[in-house]
């Protein structure tokens, strides 16, 4: 196993309960085991997306583009703090604040190399400042890309092949966030609202 396979990630229940660990090589033969995982999107002042194409050492969905960062937290550690080290350690970005988007529980097979994800996933969303460089990993991202979330969900739809199998999932918990952020922002009017938003959690 490579070193990262080693790791353990924390086996959850289908309401993100922990039941105990395995390493990231086990979780992944098939038929799977549900474990916690989560899933970054960065956007910038224009509420563009980054995207990064994964490696193409990648041993689920290599050459897929998936959203900016990927990975799973070590048992007992705080989805966040992971997060923000994923981020490093994939593109180089620090001292980004995250919010907490909702949960993406999921299955999905590579046809390639024959491993699955089957993942409780948390979506996390964060901005990044004007000017902002990043020192990519090569053998974790190939390329980034800035798109508009309106952009990424017709590419989804028109070529769904290119994309790994969790971004349409997560991309919802994406726009249904960035939804509710903007009625929030909006004034205070005298009338009640006409609806509440649905909070996200779990499959």
């Amino acid at each position: 196993m490579t070193s990262r396979e080693a790791h353990l990630v924390e086996l959850v229940d289908n309401s993100g309960v922990p039941l105990g660990s395995a390493t990231v090589e086990e979780a992944h033969v098939a038929p799977g085991q549900l474990h916690r995982a989560f899933s970054v999107f960065l956007l910038d002042d224009q509420d563009r997306v980054l995207l990064q194409q994964r490696a193409t050492v990648k041993t689920r969905f290599p050459l897929r583009w998936g959203n900016t960062c990927c990975g799973h937290p070590a048992p007992g550690t705080p989805v966040a703090t992971s997060a923000l080290e994923r981020l490093g350690e994939e593109i180089g970005v620090g001292g980004v604040s995250l919010v907490d988007a909702g949960v993406y529980t999921y299955f999905a097979e590579d046809p390639v190399t024959g491993r699955v994800e089957r993942e409780y996933d948390h979506v996390l969303v964060g901005r990044l400042p004007v000017g902002t460089q990043f020192r990519p990993d090569p053998a974790e991202v190939a390329r980034l890309l800035w798109v508009s979330v309106p952009d990424l969900r017709e590419r989804l739809e028109s070529d769904p092949g290119s994309y790994a199998p969790w971004l349409s999932g997560v991309t919802a918990r994406l726009e249904a966030y960035l939804t509710s952020v903007s009625s929030d922002s909006r004034p205070v009017s005298a009338s009640p609202p006409v609806s509440v938003s649905e909070r996200l959690g779990g499959k």
